[in-house]
């Protein structure tokens, strides 16, 4: 068993205790391998060891890494095509590349990118998967819609052609204050359940990184983003997007 692989099996591990301890069905939440600033090498291998969806933060990277593996997956006795979701900041001059390259994009917090995206999609791929990111720790420097302007960008994303609105992500502020950051999940929950009640019935609750995957899944997340505890630590600068 390689490292990754056994890196891998830990965090399905984590993943499948959290959700027994809240009461939940391991297999309602997915686990989305972040391999941002990591080689396709290291995603072949996890790849190998079952792990289907990846995401990265970088559109330049991204986008080189899913064409160098495209037609390389799946291979014999694997499940399934790989899984491409773009989670970083994009910018208005970025989206064509990210629209036909990946399956999900899990960061829109402004409608112009979602337009951008939509119109950019190719008509021939199937509807882009996308998430609108919430700033719910009301810092300046993170990016995401205010909780209260959510549900009016979500209502003009939903409207739009060749773009499948599927939930809602977050990324807290670094804390050690336990209570605080189960705050900041249940309020990207309380949101889904709002956008619920005005007609958005939605299934994704994007929240939950490799040091925080517990209570994000004890709050209600249906995919944790986990980069660090299945690949490592990284050693060199992350790539420029």
């Amino acid at each position: 068993m390689t490292t990754i692989e056994q890196r891998l099996r830990a965090v399905q591990a984590r993943v499948a205790a959290a959700a027994k301890a809240a009461g939940r069905d391991p297999a309602s939440v997915r686990l989305l391998a972040v391999s941002k600033t990591w080689p396709a090498d290291a995603v072949r291998e996890a790849a190998a060891a079952g792990q289907r969806a990846f995401g990265e933060n970088y559109v330049q990277e991204g986008v080189a890494k899913v064409e160098a593996l495209r037609g390389s997956m799946p291979k014999e006795g694997l499940d399934g095509p790989l899984e491409w979701h773009f989670i970083g900041p994009l910018q208005s001059n970025k989206t064509r590349s990210v629209a036909n390259a990946f399956d999900w994009v899990h960061s829109i917090d402004r409608l112009k990118i979602a337009e951008r995206l939509s119109a950019q999609r190719d008509v021939h791929l199937p509807p882009l998967n996308v998430c609108i990111q919430v700033n719910v720790s009301g810092e300046d420097s993170k990016s995401g819609v205010a909780p209260d302007e959510a549900a009016a960008l979500a209502k003009a994303v939903a409207a739009l052609p060749r773009l499948r609105l599927r939930g809602l992500m977050c990324i807290p502020e670094p804390t050690d204050d336990a209570a605080l950051l189960r705050s900041r999940f249940a309020l990207l929950r309380a949101l889904k359940a709002e956008l619920a009640d005005e007609g958005l019935v939605l299934d994704t609750l994007s929240m939950g990184m490799s040091h925080d995957v517990e209570p994000a899944v004890a709050e209600g997340a249906t995919m944790v983003r986990v980069g660090t505890a299945i690949f490592g630590e990284r050693t060199r600068p992350a790539a420029q997007a």
